[in-house]
């Protein structure tokens, strides 16, 4: 079993999670924590990446999740299935260890009056087209269709989903 957990966007910095990612030729799971150095060397690092008018060549993983939460909203597929987030990695440097951040995007229907922005989100179906650089960002790194995600106030935590492999 794989476990996509709901996902914390107001997560510490530096806490790991799985992800999947191709590494010389093979797709594999890792365990990296979250934040990047950023490029201009400044010491806090970045959890998430404007996509918008960039390329990701190299470097592109996929973050496994069951929801999203941010304030006191959960963010879940309509259709109950598990999703990923787009995202890169970046190899250890002399000062930065190995790590990843997630890409957004503008805020879908269902989000967007909560939030102008939001984490990439990609279905099942889209997970290699996304790793393996099948289509263009613009294609790939967009808003899905109004009525995709189920949004629900909550005031408990959300409780972790097992998945299988």
């Amino acid at each position: 079993m794989m476990s996509a957990k709901v996902f914390q966007s107001d997560a510490p910095l530096d806490e790991r999670r799985v992800i999947i990612r191709r590494h010389d030729g093979d797709v594999e799971m890792v365990e990296l924590p979250w934040g990047l150095r950023p490029r201009n060397g400044g010491p806090r690092a970045v959890n998430v990446v404007r996509s918008e008018g960039r390329t990701f060549p190299t470097h592109r993983c996929l973050v496994p999740a069951s929801e999203f939460c941010h304030r006191s909203f959960s963010f879940s597929l309509a259709n109950g299935d598990w999703f990923y987030f787009a995202g890169i990695w970046r190899p250890a440097t002399p000062d930065w260890h190995e790590a990843y951040a997630i890409l957004t995007i503008e805020a879908n229907a269902d989000i967007a009056p909560l939030h102008d922005r939001q984490m990439a989100v990609l279905t099942r179906d889209q997970r290699l087209v996304w790793l393996d650089g099948l289509v263009p960002e613009e294609k790939i790194l967009r808003p899905l269709p109004a009525g995709t995600f189920r949004v629900r106030r909550h005031s408990t935590p959300p409780v972790q989903t097992m998945l299988p492999v």
